[in-house]
């Protein structure tokens, strides 16, 4: 029969099937072809016992995130607190582009709103087409539009460690009751306690919860090619195609209309810096090279 894989622990998988969840191991096949089921796979299993089965193929996937890994998402929530600890563009920006590039859309939510003002930063990002809230755990209109935006869709929340992603959870969906740790005011960070991605049932639709992360993960399982990332970048794309000189890497060439709608201000100066740091990371390695 086909399900969807909702949990991965330890090699095993819980897979959703006709009303019932499964505890299942892979065929060693996979192995074999080095590669695994992820949380967010839609797969064949066979029956062993009662409530134990075997995943015997990983039906077509639409996406795959490495890191965490998670297949099949409609929209990946990036989560970070507007303080304790304070946001990072850099990695919001990367996130963002990796999501775009795998035809997912990005939603960027700036938690712990009662401390600080967020509007800057949202404007930022409206103004590059991405959807973003902030969210106070004390504002009931803030939590009914983050959950419309749940309905009927495969979700993920992630960012890194710290930021709020398991509290927020719980907020929308006290029911879930996801371990939380508190903020370590020596670090300015939380401690990891989310252990494992698990898809919940929510709104009509899922919601993973993933292991905090940081921006070396990214790097390392997430790198884009230098002529991916431009177009990655949604405020972007209206202005590509309109340099002076073809091949354009809009880093600091004349002519360039990327350039010159920055300067314009239609587009965000933190935007453009992101890009340029994402840009110079990979510009060395030869597009024959396998990217990690």
């Amino acid at each position: 029969m086909r399900g969807l894989i909702i949990k991965a622990v330890s090699g095993f998988y819980y897979v959703e099937a006709a009303d019932r969840v499964y505890e299942c191991k892979a065929r060693g096949i996979f192995r074999k072809k080095g590669i695994s089921p992820s949380v967010g796979d839609r797969v064949e299993i066979s029956l062993l016992e009662e409530d134990k089965a075997q995943v015997e193929e990983i039906l077509l996937r639409k996406n795959y995130l490495v890191r965490p890994p998670l297949s099949n998402l409609d929209r990946l929530f990036i989560v970070s607190s507007i303080s304790q600890p304070s946001p990072n563009t850099l990695i919001i920006d990367k996130i963002c582009a990796v999501a775009v590039s795998k035809g997912i859309e990005p939603v960027v939510v700036f938690t712990k709103s009662d401390l600080a003002d967020c509007s800057k930063l949202m404007k930022i990002y409206k103004s590059a087409g991405i959807e973003c809230f902030s969210y106070s755990i004390t504002d009931e209109e803030d939590k009914q539009k983050l959950v419309s935006m749940l309905k009927g869709k495969i979700s993920a929340f992630t960012g890194n460690t710290g930021v709020g992603k398991s509290s927020l959870l719980n907020s929308l969906f006290p029911d879930l009751n996801i371990a939380t740790a508190e903020i370590s005011k020596k670090l300015g960070r939380g401690r990891h306690t989310t252990r494992h991605s698990e898809l919940y049932p929510v709104a009509g639709g899922y919601v993973a919860d993933t292991p905090g992360f940081s921006t070396v993960d990214i790097e390392r399982y997430e790198l884009l090619r230098k002529n991916e990332i431009a177009p990655c970048f949604p405020e972007f794309r209206e202005f590509i195609g309109q340099c002076r000189f073809t091949g354009c890497s809009h880093m600091c060439e004349k002519g360039c209309a990327v350039i010159e709608a920055v300067g314009d201000g239609k587009i965000p100066v933190s935007r453009h810096e992101s890009y340029k740091q994402m840009y110079n990371e990979v510009k060395d390695i030869p597009d024959w090279k396998k990217m990690p």
